[in-house]
């Protein structure tokens, strides 16, 4: 901001958003989960964004986007991923700007704890807290859940497909059929409480 005291040029402020103490950390965590790429999408000036960036260790940055560009920039992103048959792009953002952003990403992610009402609703998921290491902590809830959610399924299933064996050979009969369906149902509760502890 330029400041003029009686018309007469008097000197700048310079303003900026503080990086969240937890940034370098959670870039570093995702890597270690197998986020292949990261990149800053803002609306800030070029020498802000860079200095950021580099800051931070981000493999790319665009400044100086408009909430369309940025939607753009992340369409032009989602097409490159497909074409190397890589998995899926997520957006963070927690302001009013991001909100098309959000939307139009295959996951948005709204930081909860500072984010506009429009960003929360439009977003996927929603981080209750402004921590971007939180992000990296519930990929890795995320991926045990679905983990266990496997195991459950291939359990239940390999449980009904062998008492069906065992039934067409008449080994088995219809009681212990229901004893072991019972069983892999509380076995299967047991393990999906496995969850909790994450």
């Amino acid at each position: 901001m330029y400041v003029a005291i009686d018309g007469v040029y008097a000197g700048y402020l310079v303003i900026s958003d503080e990086v969240k103490g937890d940034a370098k950390e959670a870039l570093r965590r995702l890597r270690r989960l197998g986020i292949r790429r990261t990149v800053m999408l803002s609306g800030d000036d070029a020498d802000v964004t860079a200095a950021v960036s580099q800051h931070l260790g981000m493999d790319a940055f665009f400044a100086e986007l408009l909430p369309e560009d940025k939607v753009a920039a992340v369409e032009e992103m989602e097409r490159e991923l497909k074409g190397k048959n890589r998995r899926g792009l997520a957006f963070v953002g927690d302001g009013v700007n991001d909100a098309p952003v959000l939307a139009r990403a295959e996951i948005g992610v709204a930081m909860g704890g500072l984010g506009s009402d429009a960003a929360i609703e439009a977003a996927d998921v929603v981080l209750m807290e402004a921590a971007p290491a939180k992000l990296a902590r519930g990929i890795g809830i995320a991926r045990r859940t679905r983990q266990i959610v496997r195991q459950n399924i291939f359990l239940a299933l390999g449980i009904k497909v062998l008492f069906v064996f065992l039934g067409v050979l008449g080994v088995a009969n219809i009681w212990e059929a229901i004893f072991a369906d019972v069983g892999v149902t509380i076995l299967a509760v047991l393990n999906a409480g496995r969850t909790a502890k994450s």
